[in-house]
């Protein structure tokens, strides 16, 4: 099959048929960041209150979960401080939990995102921490676990290390059970720049690290997006005992859930199939098959270059190309998103998305993808 995209003429690979996996992967606790769903006929333009799919945003989830992955939701790749406004995060909270106990434990099968975006005018510490109190509630009161977000208005009022500590002190003293932490680079939002307390890396490190040993028994576990190697392995060699990395490291995944990190990524929402095949070639492989660590290496290969497109300057776009092979896959039938998103990135970039994810088998049906992708280029004017 040929389709003609910007730059020459591609001929697809033969189809890969990919096993679903319903056992969750043994040796690593594994959550896709999942996307919403926007009603299509819904206001989305940009600025408007998010008008969601809701049965195809939680079918979504459902196809995750078939995959034997966790969710995490009302994270980034819901688009959260960049057009899912604090009502359908709620509303999104709710569902998703509630479609997690229809078939199992919400605790378990899906975590949600609690941070300050409802409240944006925030000016001082007493206000961030209360509005994070309010969204920490709202989840817990789903049965979903807690992330707790990094915070833009933390971000901009904080003064030093001590004024993290203060806020996140009291929200382990908040939480019921022990929450995961998240710690988003710049490169994803940049409003975060300088999180715990110094845009030094180094030194924010050692805050971070201060606060977690400190309250150890309240840390699931830390979500670290730096697309960082080297420093993620060192902070995971200097986590406390029981606490658990979980990476963001949509660039190097494949290198660091093999050496010992757990994985809490974007990319797993559009590579679900092939991520869950190389997972359990992980547990075949630390159980002792010889082959199979090559298989995990061979599944995932050609997911990076796909996961480095999607994910290229500026990152924090790359939602865009998350939903565009959600579509492509028929998991959702416009591909339109909320605050308009779908045109953050260029045609060129999607074109080079569609190519790289039928490299890597992540065309379900290339026949529907091919008609779609054509649809794409001619409204385009090719």
């Amino acid at each position: 099959m040929r389709i003609d995209l910007p730059g020459g003429a591609y001929t697809l690979r033969e189809p890969v048929s990919w096993p679903l996996v319903e056992t969750p992967a043994a040796g690593r606790i594994v959550y896709a960041a999942a996307h919403v769903v926007a009603d299509p006929l819904g206001d989305n333009t940009p600025g408007s209150p998010a008008a969601v799919d809701w049965d195809a945003t939680l079918r979504f989830r459902r196809h995750l979960w078939s995959h034997g992955l966790r969710v995490a939701d009302a994270m980034d790749t819901a688009q959260r401080n960049m057009g899912l406004d604090w009502a359908a995060t709620k509303e999104l909270i709710r569902r998703s939990a509630a479609e997690a106990a229809s078939i199992g434990d919400p605790a378990t099968l899906v975590a949600c995102g609690a941070g300050t975006d409802h409240a944006p005018d925030a000016a001082d510490l007493h206000t961030i921490t209360a509005a994070y109190a309010e969204q920490i509630e709202t989840v817990q009161a789903t049965g979903a676990g807690v992330i707790v977000m990094a915070s833009r208005q933390l971000a901009r009022v904080a003064s030093g290390p001590q004024d993290y500590h203060q806020v996140y002190g009291k929200l382990f003293g908040l939480a019921g059970r022990p929450v995961i932490l998240h710690w988003l680079g710049e490169m994803f939002d940049p409003q975060l720049a300088g999180y715990w307390g110094s845009r030094d890396v180094a030194t924010a490190t050692e805050s971070f690290l201060e606060l977690i040993h400190a309250y150890a028994p309240m840390v699931d576990g830390v979500k670290v997006s730096l697309l960082d190697e080297e420093h993620e392995v060192a902070l995971r060699a200097a986590l406390p005992a029981g606490v658990k990395l979980y990476t963001g490291d949509d660039f190097n995944y494949p290198s660091l859930i093999k050496s010992g990190s757990h994985a809490l990524l974007g990319i797993f929402d559009a590579i679900a199939p092939a991520a869950a095949a190389a997972l359990q070639a992980l547990d075949a492989a630390e159980a002792g098959d010889d082959q199979a660590l090559a298989r995990y290496d061979e599944i995932f290969a050609p997911t990076v270059p796909l996961s480095r497109k999607i994910f290229e300057t500026p990152t924090y776009n790359y939602k865009t190309g998350i939903v565009f092979l959600a579509w492509l896959n028929g998991h959702q039938d416009a591909f339109s998103m909320v605050n308009g998103a779908q045109s953050a990135r260029s045609l060129a970039h999607l074109s080079e998305v569609f190519r790289l994810a039928d490299q890597a088998g992540l065309l379900a049906d290339q026949e529907l993808a091919v008609r779609r992708m054509k649809a794409l280029l001619a409204v385009n004017g090719l």
